[in-house]
């Protein structure tokens, strides 16, 4: 096996059908849009997992500026500084679309996390994404354009090269989370949604669909001197 492929539990791993096995899938809660599952500055004593929904991260400033930090769907981990010693929040997660979480203590995940191999392998390699991803993401912020930053977050919000199939739907979000998750303006995300839907790269209308054809933005060499 190439060093490069993940172990093979984690392929053969089902997350939701051992928490299901467990009885810890019973445990799961329902929200509605718009409400928040924690607070910034609120108690870190738990992880949860997306069984259905969205959800979107933010942190406020002193000086009352918010900005996404991320947006997780079906199938991600979220909270998981409970288990390196975090003892508040330091951001505010609030669903996006109606969805199911489930809140797992944070010593129940432990005890899980030690017991359970593939459960641990997988929340590994989870936690290991999102470390690169934030690190692509400051990369992002730091060298390109606003247009090629918008592109790639749409492309990582369809969860590109993961799933199979030409276009994927994307979570309802507004162009100012849009815009404060690319950091750049409203105007700036509008003008280029526009662009990307002329070109054929997303359908916009109600919901979001992105095609792959939409890649060609990110690999594009040359840049849009705004930031």
């Amino acid at each position: 096996m190439s060093a490069a492929m993940p172990p093979k539990s984690l392929h053969s791993f089902d997350v939701e059908a051992f928490l299901h096995s467990s009885g810890l899938a019973r445990k799961a809660h329902d929200y509605q849009a718009a409400s928040t599952v924690y607070a910034q500055g609120g108690p870190c004593d738990a992880v949860y997992f997306i069984q259905d929904g969205s959800v979107r991260l933010s942190v406020l400033s002193p000086g009352g500026k918010e900005a996404v930090v991320g947006v997780l769907v079906r199938g991600d981990f979220f909270g998981e500084g409970a288990l390196a010693g975090q003892p508040l929040r330091l951001a505010t997660a609030t669903v996006m679309t109606p969805s199911r979480i489930l809140a797992i203590p944070k010593r129940q995940m432990i005890r899980l996390l030690h017991q359970q191999h593939a459960l641990s392998d997988r929340f590994i390699a989870h936690m290991l994404a999102r470390n690169t991803r934030l690190e692509d993401d400051l990369i992002d912020q730091l060298f390109n354009a606003s247009e090629k930053r918008l592109a790639r977050t749409l492309l990582l919000l369809a969860r590109f090269g993961k799933a199979k199939g030409p276009q994927r739907v994307l979570p309802r979000m507004s162009q100012q989370v849009l815009a404060e998750m690319v950091g750049t303006t409203r105007s700036r995300v509008n003008f280029f949604m526009n662009k990307f839907r002329k070109l054929g790269f997303i359908e916009y209308n109600g919901t979001l669909t992105v095609h792959d054809s939409l890649l060609s933005v990110v690999l594009h060499s040359d840049h849009d001197q705004e930031h």
